[in-house]
């Protein structure tokens, strides 16, 4: 009968052990940097006489895309990116953890705000845009990188326009892209560090053409959709309007104001 006993509590002690590995993995642990440099990068292909205006002054750098980060909605405002047919590959990939991204100085927000939250962790840049590279596809997972978004607007429309985009990197080449959250005051906040929940995202695509700059927008409600992308398309001029930010800021006032007051969808086959 002690025997018994004893190894009741052996299992119990165990069990105990167990339980508190696991509590202790899932909010203390964090993997090393996903970059090739602990310095970080100060450049990548993104053209910077595209990049878009920083209402915050933290711009990051990293290998494949570039973000402006806000610390105040512990997100950030915009990320910018290229997308062309030779990213679109089918290379299997193992997801890594979330984590945060050490190169934005107070640091992103932590991927356990999300837990319980009813929302997903969006990313801004595509996972599945970068699957090229294991350092490509592994920085998407920077928290930086990700917005809270409604699950059936993630799996529904979102994802439709992400599919859509990239049939347009096959079908027209480089593509620059611009995607966010519209941060502003009395938005739901979630998590011990309140980060935001933006009720509606954008997109902005833009493509060359010799000297001649096409683009197409999107804004959409944060929540599910059963209608066409056609619906969502807003001029650049909204956009900026509701964010407050100055995209393409670098090109000459008579360029932008030749595309950004536009909404025609000529030139984009959907």
């Amino acid at each position: 009968m002690a025997y018994r006993k004893g190894n009741g509590t052996v299992y119990s002690l165990l069990i105990l052990v167990c339980i508190v590995g696991f509590w202790l993995f899932e909010n203390f642990y964090t993997p090393a940097t996903y970059s090739i440099s602990n310095e970080g990068v100060t450049s990548n292909e993104f053209p910077k006489e595209l990049l878009p205006s920083s209402t915050t002054g933290e711009i990051v750098n990293h290998e494949h895309f570039t973000l402006s980060y806000n610390e105040p909605y512990e997100q950030a405002e915009w990320v910018a990116y290229t997308l062309s047919k030779n990213h679109l590959t089918y290379d299997d990939r193992k997801r890594p953890y979330f984590i945060e991204d050490p190169f934005v100085s107070s640091k992103s927000a932590d991927w356990r705000n999300y837990k319980g939250s009813g929302y997903d962790r969006g990313h801004l840049v595509p996972a599945g845009d970068r699957r090229f590279s294991l350092q490509a596809y592994n920085e998407t997972f920077y928290t930086s990188n990700i917005s809270p978004q409604d699950r059936e607007f993630n799996a529904g429309i979102w994802n439709d326009l992400e599919q859509q985009t990239r049939r347009w990197a096959k079908q027209y080449g480089i593509l620059y892209i611009f995607t966010g959250g519209v941060l502003e005051s009395g938005l739901e906040e979630i998590g011990q560090e309140d980060v935001d929940v933006p009720d509606s995202f954008y997109k902005i695509i833009a493509r060359k053409k010799g000297n001649k700059i096409y683009t197409l927008s999107f804004l959409m409600p944060n929540k599910p959709q059963f209608t066409s992308l056609r619906n969502f398309v807003v001029s650049i001029d909204e956009i900026e309007k509701q964010t407050g930010i100055n995209f393409f800021a670098e090109l000459p006032e008579k360029q932008q104001s030749a595309f950004e007051a536009s909404k025609n969808t000529t030139g984009w086959k959907f």
